[in-house]
């Protein structure tokens, strides 16, 4: 198991590092110059003064230079420096970074958790009104746009009904601390988390539900039956583990690309994750900080699939780690 992810990190290093470069080029080739736009948020458009800017980031030199500087300090854990506002990129990206693995945590838990429940029930009750029930809900929240999802989820529970805040992180000035913090924070959490992972959710059910159907026809499952084991053991024990492996593999690919996936999300309510600031830096032509969380959200996914690969082993204990 050591040497097996030994392999795998050493191989998400080389994956990493050849992500960065595709991010580099591709960010370089998008129109936009940031030294414009800085000289134009300050009301000096003359050459002299975006050469001067150029100069000063270091926009001036040739790309392979840009780059082999930029690689450099990726080995060596350092992001680069916002030039937009002023800061280490590492700082920003981690001042923001706990916002949203809170907000897709919390989705990926609702969503799993929800997921495989629905779709085990519709597998269970197959054929029946419950059946057709949730597999109609998950085909409606999979083909709804998030963003119309966010905004009803605003006007009927934050505007019409009033029962919870429609954006933020936290009440502003208001100052709560311990458990009011806590629940305060979980309150303006609700309709984000849920909206993120209603989506998730329908994909989840249906994969549960055609994976349980599935293993249902399988011989072991006849086998279990014929020894006299309970429909509801059998479906617990035998179906539902079995079942489990696809599952394991979306949510795998999936929860790594939450973190980065949630700028819609986080724009309209207004939460203050790396996905916002992405979209803020995409605005502003802030290169190094959207590299940056190009590189975090690319390492966490990797990492995802490391967990999701060592998951598979208390999944499915017949499964062995293979390079």
């Amino acid at each position: 198991m050591i040497s097996f992810i030994a392999q795998r990190i050493a191989k998400a290093i080389i994956v990493l590092l050849a992500l960065v470069v595709m991010n580099f080029f591709l960010i370089r080739m998008a129109p936009g110059d940031p030294a414009v736009v800085m000289a134009g948020e300050a009301g000096a458009g003359d050459q002299l003064f975006i050469a001067q800017l150029r100069e000063k980031f270091g926009l001036n030199q040739p790309l392979p230079v840009q780059l082999f500087l930029y690689v450099k300090g990726i080995v060596s854990l350092d992001l680069g420096f916002s030039f937009r506002q002023q800061m280490p990129v590492a700082k920003l990206i981690l001042d923001r970074l706990p916002a949203t693995l809170l907000l897709t945590g919390t989705a990926f838990a609702i969503s799993l958790a929800f997921g495989i429940l629905f779709g085990a029930l519709a597998a269970r009750f197959a054929g029946t009104w419950a059946d057709t029930a949730i597999t109609v809900a998950a085909l409606i929240f999979y083909a709804t746009p998030l963003f119309w999802v966010a905004l009803m989820a605003i006007l009927l529970f934050s505007v019409t009904m009033d029962w919870l805040p429609s954006f933020g992180y936290e009440t502003v000035g208001a100052g709560y601390t311990g458990l009011a913090h806590v629940l305060d924070v979980a309150a303006h959490l609700i309709l984000p988390a849920t909206t993120i992972g209603l989506f998730f959710m329908a994909t989840y059910a249906r994969m549960t539900r055609a994976s349980m159907l599935e293993v249902n026809r399988l011989d072991f499952v006849k086998t279990a039956r014929a020894k006299g084991l309970s429909d509801a053991v059998i479906q617990r024990r035998h179906v539902l583990r079995n079942a489990l492996l696809p599952v394991v593999t979306l949510a795998g690919l999936q929860a790594g690309t939450l973190v980065g996936g949630a700028v819609l999300t986080e724009t309209v309510f207004a939460w203050p994750g790396i996905g916002r600031l992405m979209y803020e830096a995409l605005l502003q032509r802030d290169y190094n900080l959207l590299l940056g969380v190009f590189v975090v959200c690319s390492a966490m996914v990797l990492a995802f699939n490391l967990i999701t690969d060592l998951v598979y082993r208390s999944v499915d204990p017949r499964i062995e780690f293979a390079s």
